[in-house]
């Protein structure tokens, strides 16, 4: 799925209208038909609905959403905010629509006295203003917006929460941002719903489609993507009858160090599950036995050192590599980094140790094979990149941190984003708040390297580990709830997320 920012996505909706074609009043009656369809099938029809309108395009929303549950016998109350504009167009066509249908209160916001008091018991419903807001909230809209937050109420915004913007909100007012329980937006998610600072305002979202045209769609670029099951389905390579081992090809995991070898065990498990062929770890002496007991499936390859990294092993046997999980930073590691750096690898996946010896070694950065997929979390991101105020700069970073160093960046999260040195990144829509456990990262890695052992290239290997990694995660987490949930869940529903695509 494309993102769009809001600008683009009103141009959509402009060229909608064109190429369909269809009156504006038209798909506002479309989309507001789609929100009213949820509420009646998701709140509790004994309970008030207060709608807060503003006199744009998503009070006219908000307006017609009114009609509409009014129709379904919900006790609906109209709040219409009196903001200095004039109500006029299509809101000004829903306002007389439900002074003719008269079976909804409609009221008026003039003044802060006309705010109504909210119960918990109501549900509001948050039409205020849309994706077009470039500036934050004040005076009456913005005491509008604290009332709503402060009653208890159960907060549903159309579109987007009133005051957040499409994007960036490092200039906005946090305090006057609505807080919704739900957000029901149109067509596609904004991408500000996929930061973890905005889910305070945004809580739940639901992407309700509208019908906006294709041809508008793919006419509008854009770099910014939403992972689907359809598009990494269709990345699947097929196995193929008369295949063997050797085919799926020799994955080589350099991981573990004294007191660390679980991080080794996770990564080899998930990489023989992903699919690879083979896979030989290579450990600290003292990992020998650990391996060959835990995961019998791996061959071993013995590092001189007793208890890290300190040599690097023959190279040419491998059609994939990754490195770090466990590590650890001693000197000889670091060495031993550098020199697989020097290798240049074909295809090769930092991870964990590996990334916080790189950003202690900035001049290695110069090192890093063309297409070098990183897997860090914010933490070790920030060690790489330098540190951001809020998630929209982070993204920037990432986005340019790719495109200077030539490779593919995975910084991890609720909506892990994947960037490439062409400035596309692509976030993803699978996993669940159960893989915040200890040894998760080692199980992407382990999936990365085993799908990149397999022939596929580092752009396809990144997306479709990220978007396997989530949905294991949540095939597990709906078998034993999130709270229970271990890395070593995920490596065991592997199979499962494999068949879940074919």
């Amino acid at each position: 799925m494309k993102l769009f920012t809001c600008a683009q996505i009103a141009g959509i909706d402009q060229q909608t209208m064109k190429l369909e074609p269809i009156a504006s009043i038209d798909l506002m009656e479309r989309a507001s038909f789609k929100v009213a369809d949820w509420l009646v099938q998701h709140i509790d029809r004994k309970k008030p609905v207060y709608f807060f309108a503003g006199p744009g395009n998503n009070g006219g929303d908000a307006l017609a959403v009114a009609r509409m549950l009014a129709w379904s016998k919900l006790n609906c109350t109209v709040f219409l905010a009196d903001f200095g504009r004039e109500l006029k167009g299509d809101p000004a066509i829903n306002w007389a629509r439900l002074e003719e249908q008269n079976q909804v209160i409609l009221k008026k916001i003039n003044s802060e006295d006309d705010i109504p008091e909210i119960s918990p018991e109501t549900i509001a419903i948050d039409g205020l203003f849309g994706s077009g807001l470039n500036k934050p909230l004040e005076g009456l809209a913005m005491q509008i917006v604290k009332n709503i937050n402060q009653s208890g109420a159960t907060i549903i915004s159309i579109d987007i929460p009133s005051g957040l913007f499409g994007e960036d909100n490092s200039q906005n007012n946090l305090s006057a941002i609505v807080r919704a329980n739900f957000t029901l937006t149109f067509q596609f998610p904004k991408l500000s719903f996929l930061f973890p600072e905005n889910e305070q305002f945004v809580g739940k979202w639901k992407v309700l489609p509208i019908g906006l045209h294709h041809e508008a769609i793919a006419q509008t670029e854009s770099n910014t993507y939403f992972l689907t099951k359809e598009f990494i389905s269709g990345k699947i390579t097929r196995r193929r009858k008369f295949s063997h081992k050797g085919t799926y090809g020799h994955a080589l995991l350099i991981a573990g160090s004294y007191g660390k070898m679980g991080a080794a065990i996770l990564a080899s498990k998930a990489g023989l599950r992903s699919g690879t062929g083979l896979l030989t770890c290579h450990v600290p002496q003292r990992g020998y036995e650990i391996m060959q007991i835990s995961v019998p499936e791996a061959m071993i390859s013995i590092d001189p050192s007793e208890s890290v990294f300190s040599e690097l092993p023959d190279l040419s046997a491998y059609s994939a590599i990754a490195a770090g999980p466990g590590l650890d930073k001693k000197a000889e590691t670091q060495q031993a980094l550098k020199s697989l750096l020097q290798a240049k690898p074909e295809k090769l996946v930092l991870d964990a140790d590996a990334l916080n010896i790189l950003s202690e070694n900035q001049e290695w950065y110069s090192l890093l094979p063309e297409n070098t997929i990183l897997t860090p979390h914010p933490k070790e991101f920030e060690r790489l990149a330098g540190p951001s105020t809020n998630s929209y700069e982070r993204l920037q970073k990432q986005i340019q941190f790719s495109a200077d160093h030539n490779v593919i960046v995975v910084l991890k999260g609720a909506h892990t984003s994947i960037s490439f040195p062409d400035g596309q990144v692509f976030f993803n829509s699978t996993g669940n708040p159960g893989m915040a456990t200890a040894g998760s990262g080692d199980v992407l890695t382990g999936i990365i390297l085993g799908l990149l052992a397999q022939k596929y290239i580092a752009e396809d290997a990144a997306l479709i580990g990220v978007y396997l990694h989530g949905l294991a995660g949540d095939l597990a987490s709906a078998e034993s709830g999130e709270y229970s949930l271990i890395a070593g869940d995920i490596i065991n529903h592997l199979g499962k997320a494999f068949l879940h695509l074919e």
